[in-house]
């Protein structure tokens, strides 16, 4: 997962709270609109939020869109996800 782009949809308020280092802050409602900057981006994409609802409702119109992506879930599972990865890492 450490070589993939991690998008986090949450609020910028919310991302500054904490958040997967590394990650890109790119709320929800903005998904649209940056859609070709989201494209540019090095994929596969993994996308996260708070518990995964958003971060489901970015990656479905981001797929439609033609983008290799997928909901991480939330990003302390995602976090998680990655040091553990990393831990296996010689």
């Amino acid at each position: 997962m450490a070589s993939k782009t991690i998008i986090d949809v949450r609020t910028p308020a919310e991302f500054q709270g904490g958040h997967v280092a590394g990650s890109i802050n790119i709320p929800l409602q903005e998904v649209q609109a940056r859609l070709a900057e989201i494209k540019a981006m090095k994929q596969p994409i993994i996308l996260c939020c708070a518990s995964g609802a958003r971060s489901g409702s970015a990656a479905s119109f981001l797929k439609g869109a033609g983008v290799d992506c997928e909901n991480g879930g939330g990003w302390m599972e995602v976090n998680y996800s990655i040091q553990l990865e990393n831990a296996k890492t010689p």
